[in-house]
């Protein structure tokens, strides 16, 4: 994203953060337990907000810059890992965190289907997905329609981001069981990045196999 992005990105969301982004975020967070991976980090807007279930944090980020800020905002907590690598390649084990967590993460990846192969690679059995992600507006819309033609400059100006994802569908094309599920306007938003969902997409205890009812 750039050094200049990483010092504003905080300063950007305050004022979402005050409308009700910070309790969304918060009440999201209060699902997670066990081993944590948090994918896209950024600045660690989220590190205050993990409950006492937690027991592993592990803080995945890609972009330099970004890291420098958070790798400050940790220095009293140096149980917490940082790893610099993209949410498409996560160098790690499969079948290692009970929590994956990614907030307005998706719209910016360079591969959503490989990010979410990867989700689920990294889950255990019964494993939880928790995101909060701006999508796009309804096909056919004026909104929509704008954010068409606006989002290949929108994506040059704020790292990567896409103004017309829909990661819903994605989920349950990789095998995620999505409940709850909530579609609600993102606090402080404008009119271009509006709608959101969040919720908890479940991995399955057991795989389904081919032909299985």
């Amino acid at each position: 994203m750039g050094w200049l992005m990483s010092r504003m990105y905080d300063r950007c969301l305050e004022g979402a953060e005050r409308a009700g982004l910070r309790e969304w975020r918060r009440a999201l967070l209060a699902r997670a337990r066990g081993e944590v991976l948090e994918l896209g980090a950024g600045t660690g807007g989220n590190l205050a907000l993990y409950p006492a279930s937690v027991t592993r944090l592990v803080f995945s980020e890609p972009d330099r810059h970004m890291r420098e800020v958070l790798r400050r905002k940790l220095a009293a907590r140096p149980d917490v890992q940082v790893l610099d690598a993209p949410a498409e390649a996560l160098p790690l084990p499969a079948q290692s965190f009970d929590t994956v967590v990614a907030t307005l993460v998706l719209c910016s990846v360079k591969d959503p289907e490989r990010v979410l192969s990867e989700i689920h690679r990294v889950l255990r059995p019964g494993g939880r997905f928790l995101f909060l992600e701006h999508i796009g507006a309804p096909a056919g819309t004026w909104t929509r329609r704008a954010q068409g033609a606006l989002e290949p400059v929108w994506k040059r100006i704020a790292g990567n981001c896409h103004l017309t994802r829909q990661p819903g569908p994605l989920l349950e094309a990789a095998g995620f069981r999505v409940s709850p599920c909530t579609e609600e306007r993102l606090p402080g938003s404008g009119t271009l990045t509006g709608r959101s969902i969040r919720g908890v997409a479940h991995l399955p205890l057991v795989e389904a196999r081919p032909g299985s009812s």
